[in-house]
């Protein structure tokens, strides 16, 4: 479990600091060095006396090692390309320096001496040549380093492919023992169980997502165990529940000119939701045109609503820890050949996935920038 952790706020620290690095080669290496300890991890959790728990950390440490990979690489194509245009562009330079250094190098020492005008002329030949040295040197040195810098790059971008299927063979793994681990877990608390009955009339009969969010109540086969949570001290302080970026506002309108209540958070395919804090699920399911939804309670008169899921875990009436995984987005994990290809786009166009976020307090909806943290690209 420790090594889960340490994992992954390791990743999240390099994801945040790997953009203002100036060394795209170390960038990716050190994303690849992140996957490899995700596989480590990966085959520790199997041991693991909550696998859940181990398998969500393992699972968003390969989100964040192959998100980071992208990075790396497109940093590392974008910088192989400004070096080959600055070599080409000083190709006669280069020429000449090479030149001039091998000159120096392999004309005897004697030869350097002679000079037409006699000792004195040899004399401010030497001081001219000592003075020119340290330039040609330092010069020379600049080049080897390009030249090395561009040879590294190339080798990086040509072993990239293994590494990238060795990490998506692991996460897909992950998903998988995470998805069974879900399945099999009987120790959580419930705070009610759902009659599916009641739950398919209240869903069928409901033609907005306030109207079920009012008839909740109903869905439970008996009633429903109050709580005293409160989590009002973590206003503001949420952590988005995916790895994304936010796209859209409360309130603001889409290319349709369609405005809805809470935020757009955009992902990668296949992207792990997780609850942002202890809560109860209320409900899980599709639900009108929102696709699969989960809604959360994390304390009385407080709901979350995550929908466009594609997979939902769980069953209603249970009590998660924060961080318990609820959900995958959909969409297809993209090839490795599709990631090569684009990775020096770096417009986020491999977020294809969103995720709708509302929060309800009372009967009402509320900005969730009033409790979510979302200033950070994740």
């Amino acid at each position: 479990m420790i090594r889960q952790t340490a994992l992954l706020l390791s990743l999240m620290l390099w994801s945040t600091m790997a953009p203002a690095e100036g060394d795209p080669a170390e960038a990716a290496q050190a994303a690849a060095r992140m996957l490899e300890e995700a596989s480590v991890a990966l085959a520790e959790a199997e041991s693991a006396r909550d696998r859940v728990r181990a398998l969500t950390g393992t699972v968003q440490a390969y989100e964040a090692g192959l998100a980071a990979m992208r990075d790396g690489l497109r940093r590392a194509s974008v910088r192989e390309g400004q070096l080959a245009a600055e070599l080409n562009a000083r190709e006669g330079e280069v020429a000449q320096l090479l030149g001039v250094l091998q000159t120096i190098e392999t004309a005897p020492p004697p030869v350097l001496m002679l000079h037409p005008s006699g000792p004195l002329g040899a004399a401010r030949s030497a001081m001219t040549l000592a003075e020119m040295t340290p330039e040609l040197q330092a010069r020379a040195n600049a080049l080897a380093r390009d030249l090395t810098e561009v040879r590294t790059l190339r080798t990086l971008q040509q072993n990239a492919a293994s590494t990238l299927q060795e990490g998506l063979t692991g996460i897909q793994q992950a998903r998988a023992e995470l998805s069974q681990a879900i399945a099999d877990r009987t120790d959580l608390p419930r705070r009610f169980t759902e009659d599916p009955v009641r739950t398919a009339i209240l869903v069928s009969s409901t033609e907005t997502l306030e109207g079920f969010a009012s008839g909740l109540s109903e869905i439970a086969d008996g009633e429903i165990a109050a709580s005293s949570a409160d989590i009002s001290a973590l206003k503001g302080q949420l952590p988005l529940p995916v790895q994304g970026v936010l796209l859209r506002r409360a309130g603001q309108a889409d290319a349709a000119g369609i405005t809805r209540e809470g935020i757009i958070v955009a992902t990668r395919p296949r992207a792990l939701v997780a609850t942002p804090t202890a809560a109860t699920i209320r409900y899980r399911g599709p639900l009108l045109d929102l696709g699969n939804v989960v809604i959360l309670e994390p304390q009385p008169d407080l709901l979350i609503v995550l929908s466009g899921l594609q997979e939902v875990y769980g069953a209603a009436g249970e009590v998660v820890p924060a961080g318990t995984p609820v959900g995958l987005m959909g969409g297809a994990t993209q090839e490795i050949g599709a990631i090569l290809s684009t990775s020096g786009d770096g417009s986020g166009t491999e977020r294809s996935e969103t995720l709708y976020i509302e929060v309800r307090e009372g009967d009402s909806p509320v900005d969730p920038e009033t409790w979510f943290q979302t200033d950070k690209d994740g």
